[in-house]
């Protein structure tokens, strides 16, 4: 075992990450020890208030596993920071002398970046705030002025590390820790909550000669899942330091990105899914029809979706604050290893910080590295491999040898499938044989009938045959195309398997001046406000006058936030020529309502002339 955990952390060591941070962050990896220590335990019944089964000062790891739940419906969860803590941390004095982080700023207005639809959505969005459970303004502060005191007594960086040998891999876990994600109250972003849990894999395998040698990297980041996670060791997107790959964190948020930049995320609000879902299925129903006409670089994998459901927030993840990892100027602690499972990792399953009872759990902290919130084992931790897509893929040094193994099970088949055919072929003659034979003899009709049936079952079957026989051809020529290109060296496209990337906006997509933000942040509130004075001041005239004033101020409204907002976003061009067509088909359609008749007439007309003339073109040859 010594020996075996001396590898781990070999292994572990040698390929450890470097995460670059953004400017403004506040919390970076570190042990769960000093966590636990400043945290409270506590239990949440149902229709109960929390009640504190372990004061902060107290706790310690052995507390906190021997806990065991007797009713499904508690929730158990720790408390980093509570309300006295506020004032012993200073927090209001903190306020006071810096209100915001100077260190910070954000990049171009993200609502500049979106239209009408999803800034209301967005208003949505903040609002629900005030109706769900959230964490409480001044924790975030309160947590970077504990933090900062638990790191002033002993500053450390650290990270969690596990080795699995899974099949012809060899998955190395990184787990990192933080004590707070303060992506809202920090960086404009989705939630806050207590307690942080990011990780990556890195996918290795062993050589024919005993080397070690890695082959692919996948980054958890927020929703994204499966193939979209993963990159090859020699994607130009995967940064290599010597043997160290690259992460560029989301300020607050701390998912993990290969290129650093600023990262567009969505929200869906639970109550607006359906119809988020079904405006993306209409999209695709759309694209695939439309892709029909297109050349292959406009595919959909290439593509970006739109929904107007969906909420914009920025990750940013510039790179351009703290680093830590070799070379670096602040250096990993050793790695503590996750093999064996230790106690706070598998008999603890509940929350790592606040039960914040909000119904979309995004301001709920989150369980340890081993569970979900719903205490079920996260898909990374019991089987990593297929987490990030990996479930069907070979090491490249056995890529070759499974290849050709396949071929020769193909093989196999084509003799069985020849030898089939050739069995059938023989049946079947022999029934059309005995088929003829039988004809006009009435005293066989129903053998005769039940042959017809057998020969047209038969020569069903044996056009399968050949179908399969055909595809296994292809196939086979395609396999031994592959072989000559594996035997080359050649591991094929690396991008093949990603469908969604994520990828950092472009300096197109930045470039919106001050004052498109300005009008970007207010737009909205500049529509309710008008709706309102426009009702106010029709309450002057008649209910008939009112109803018609109303309908004319809203489309005056309207046309001028739209023609406003395409100047901001320099589409005056394409809202003119969208216009044009929107009057155009309008125009079109009440010509055809007017004239229905008589267009149904002249349609019929020419049809039936075409028909006459058709027919006498053949009649006079």
């Amino acid at each position: 075992m010594h020996n075996k955990t001396k590898t781990d952390q070999e292994l572990l060591r040698r390929f450890e990450p470097i995460i670059h941070f953004t400017k403004g962050e506040q919390f970076f990896p570190m042990c769960v020890d000093s966590y636990i220590r400043e945290c409270s335990l506590w239990v949440q019944k149902p229709d109960q208030s929390p009640v504190c089964l372990v004061p902060d000062g107290e706790l310690t790891i052995e507390k906190m596993v021997d806990i065991h739940p007797i009713d499904s419906s508690e929730v158990y969860f720790l408390r980093f920071i509570e309300s006295h803590d506020l004032a012993r941390l200073g927090v209001e004095a903190f306020k006071r002398r810096q209100f915001r982080q100077t260190d910070f700023h954000p990049g171009r207005g993200r609502l500049a970046r979106v239209g009408y639809s999803s800034r209301f959505i967005d208003a949505l969005f903040a609002i629900t705030l005030f109706a769900r459970g959230r964490v409480p303004g001044d924790t975030a502060i309160g947590a970077h002025l504990e933090y900062e005191r638990v790191m002033a007594e002993n500053e450390h960086y650290h990270y969690y590390g596990r080795v699995v040998r899974s099949g012809e891999w060899i998955v190395l876990q990184y787990w990192f820790f933080y004590a707070f994600n303060n992506w809202r109250s920090g960086f404009f972003g989705v939630n806050d909550h207590e307690s942080d849990w990011e990780m990556i894999c890195i996918y290795v395998y062993e050589t024919n000669n005993g080397d070690i040698k890695p082959e692919w990297v996948a980054y958890a980041s927020h929703d994204f899942h499966g193939d979209d996670l993963r990159r090859r060791w020699d994607d130009p997107e995967v940064k290599i330091i010597g043997e160290h790959p690259v992460i560029y964190a989301g300020a607050g948020s701390h998912a993990s990105y290969f290129s650093k930049g600023e990262y567009m995320t969505e929200v869906v609000l639970p109550f607006l899914t359906p119809l988020a879902k079904l405006f993306d299925q209409n999209q695709r129903f759309w694209r695939k029809l439309l892709n029909r006409y297109q050349h292959e670089e406009f595919q959909e994998s290439e593509q970006s979706d739109f929904n107007l459901f969906h909420i914009p927030f920025i990750d940013y993840a510039r790179g351009d604050g703290l680093s830590i990892g070799h070379g670096q100027e602040k250096k990993w602690d050793l790695p503590c290893l996750l093999n064996p499972i230790p106690n706070w990792a598998s008999q603890y399953r509940g929350l790592w910080g606040l039960y914040a009872h909000d119904p979309v759990s995004g301001e709920d902290a989150p369980a340890g590295p081993m569970y979900n919130r719903d205490g079920s084992v996260r898909a990374a931790w019991y089987d990593p491999i297929g987490w990030a897509g990996l479930d069907k893929l070979h090491p490249p040094n056995r890529v070759l040898i499974q290849t050709q193994a396949r071929q020769a099970k193909i093989m196999v088949e084509q003799e069985k499938l020849l030898q089939a055919i050739s069995e059938k072929h023989d049946e079947l003659v022999g029934l059309n044989v005995e088929l003829t034979s039988m004809e006009g003899l009435p005293h066989l009709k129903k053998l005769y009938h039940a042959h017809k049936e057998k020969i047209t079952v038969l020569s069903t079957e044996l056009n399968e045959l050949h179908g399969e026989l055909t595809a296994n051809e292809t196939l086979m020529e395609t396999l031994n195309n592959y072989i000559r290109r594996l035997e080359l060296g050649d591991k094929g496209p690396m991008r093949a398997h990603i469908h969604h990337a994520h990828a950092p906006a472009s300096d197109v997509e930045l470039r919106y001046d001050r004052l498109a933000e300005i009008w970007a942040s207010v737009s909205m509130g500049l529509i309710m406000i008008s709706f309102v004075a426009l009702i106010f001041f029709t309450r002057l005239y008649t209910p008939e006058q009112s109803q018609l004033y109303i309908g004319v101020g809203l489309v005056v409204i309207l046309s001028v936030m739209i023609f406003i907002e395409a100047t901001f976003r320099k589409q005056l061009e394409n809202l003119v020529t969208g216009l044009t067509n929107v009057i155009a088909f309008v125009g079109a359609l009440v010509l055809l309502f007017k004239f229905s008749l008589e267009i149904t007439e002249a349609i019929v007309l020419i049809i039936g002339g075409y028909i006459m003339w058709q027919n006498l073109k053949e009649f006079w040859r």
